[in-house]
This record gives C-alpha cells, sequence and structure tokens, in this order.
C-alpha cells in the first residue's frame, strides 16, 4: 500500500487540490491519497507544522506526506524531503518542519533536485503541483530518496515559545493554535502539567487575567456553555466551551497568554 497524505492552505473551492491529485496519480495510479487538511490558513506556516505534527504519528510506516504551504514559491527557498521515522515529508524549507525536527527521528533529508522527478515544466507559482507533487509519486513508487538531490546540511526551523515555569509551580505559556471548534490550544503539555502538579496542589488556569478554573477531564465535566481547561488529545493543555467555542466566548487568539497558578 502507498499512502500519500497531503496537507495544504489551498481550499477547496479553487482546482488546486485536484490538480496535485491528478499528478500524483498519473506517477503512481495505485496511490492511496489522504486528506489531512486543506484548510490551513493561507500562509500560514506555523499552523501547518502544527497540524502535520499532529496527524504524522498515525500514519503507516512508508506514508509520504505532501506539505503545500509555501509563501516563498518561485523564490530561492528550497524544497525538501526528509525521512523521519520511516515516512516521508516533502514540503518547502520554511520552518514548516519545525515540530517533526524536533519531536520525531530524522533518517535523512534532501534537497530536492533531481529535475527527472519534476514535471516537463515548471510554473513559477505552483511547485505543489510541478515539483512537490510528482516527487511524491515517484517516492510512493519506491524511488529511493538518495535520488532526490543532495544532503541538506541544515533545515529551516522557527523558535517553538516553551513555557515559563515558577518556583511556586506555576506556569506561564500562550495560545499556540485554535482549532477548527474554537479550543485554544497551548504550550502547555501534560507533562509540564503533571511537573506543576507533583507539589500536591491544586492549580487554576487562567486566560490572560481571566479565570478558567481547575484542569478538568472531560468537556462533559462543566455545563453546556461554560468554559474548562484540560488535556486535549493533543497531549496539550488546551482551554475549551463545552457545546461552544472558547475563542469566540472569549474573543482568543493565537499568541494570548495562558497561566497556570498556585
Amino acid at each position: 500500500m502507498s499512502v500519500v497524505a497531503l496537507l495544504t492552505d489551498f481550499g477547496l473551492h479553487d482546482h488546486y487540490v485536484a490538480a496535485v491529485k491528478g499528478v500524483i496519480l498519473q506517477v503512481n495510479p495505485k496511490a492511496t491519497l489522504v486528506d489531512i487538511t486543506h484548510e490551513i490558513e493561507p500562509q500560514q506556516v506555523t499552523e501547518a507544522a502544527f497540524i502535520l505534527r499532529q496527524a504524522f504519528p498515525f500514519f503507516p510506516e512508508g506514508t509520504v506526506f505532501v506539505a503545500i504551504v509555501d509563501p516563498g514559491v518561485g523564490t530561492r527557498r528550497r524544497i525538501l524531503a526528509a525521512c523521519y521515522n520511516g515516512c516521508y515529508v516533502i514540503a518547502p524549507d520554511n520552518g514548516l518542519l519545525t515540530f517533526l525536527q524536533r519531536d520525531a527521528e530524522l533518517q535523512d533529508v534532501r534537497v530536492v533536485e533531481n529535475r527527472t522527478l519534476m514535471a516537463s515544466t515548471l510554473s513559477t507559482t505552483f511547485h505543489g503541483r510541478d515539483i512537490m507533487a510528482p516527487l511524491a509519486g515517484h517516492l510512493s513508487k519506491g524511488v529511493p530518496l538518495e535520488r532526490v538531490g543532495p544532503v541538506a546540511e541544515r533545515i529551516e526551523v522557527f523558535a517553538v515559545p516553551r513555557p515559563v515555569y515558577g518556583r511556586d509551580g506555576s506556569i506561564d505559556g500562550l495560545v499556540l493554535f485554535v482549532d477548527h471548534f474554537g479550543n485554544l490550544i497551548t504550550n502547555i503539555s501534560e507533562l509540564d502539567v503533571k511537573a506543576a502538579r507533583a507539589a500536591g496542589r491544586r492549580h487554576e488556569v487562567l486566560l490572560g487575567s481571566r479565570g478558567v478554573g481547575p484542569i478538568r477531564d472531560t468537556y462533559a465535566d462543566v455545563p453546556p456553555g461554560q468554559v474548562l481547561a484540560l488535556i486535549g488529545s493533543t497531549q496539550m493543555l488546551e482551554i475549551a466551551v463545552n457545546s461552544g467555542s472558547a475563542a469566540a466566548l472569549l474573543n482568543a487568539r493565537r499568541g494570548d497568554p495562558v497561566g497556570v497558578r498556585v
């Protein structure tokens, strides 16, 4: 089975996703195409990097991931093909690999240069179709990564904000991502929370100066419409609303401060 998983900011209104899929299937008609999402906010590389990291562990070994959020398309930015944990990832070298680089085992990474693995004609505005898609088809058919191009000596990553820990067990972090449901996913991990709880003291979560309450176990631990904090499926602390949107109710967005207080 050859799985190719797609993540883009193309949306579904236009022809872009279909063109990418068509090119992959021209190269490998037996490929199984899986959509991670095509609803990344346009040019939001950080959001794409986070979602790629969350989806990545749940695919079988050998999957080819194609991540196309590429505001620098047509410039001198490179395209990379990397192997992490036995899977392949094709992406522009613009920080999109940041969370995989942090959390997965990098086994090889190449600069995409082999012209025979690309379309015969290259658009300066659609490298996803003309470079990344055909390469994904070839990799999914078993073309070795060594044929893609030379070893990349470096990978562009952006600084991932880390929580700050107080001596009293408090934690200061921020909203890292807002999901489709309006849940505010923070950069405070389950391990951070467990370390803070090790002191055996009760902790309260704050969004800015607004109290959210203690860390709960499920969304249903509070009545519908009420705000709560819990460890979500990403293993990160999140602020949510039972049957509602925390982002809308609290007028919150990415970057807002979050605290865990004694």
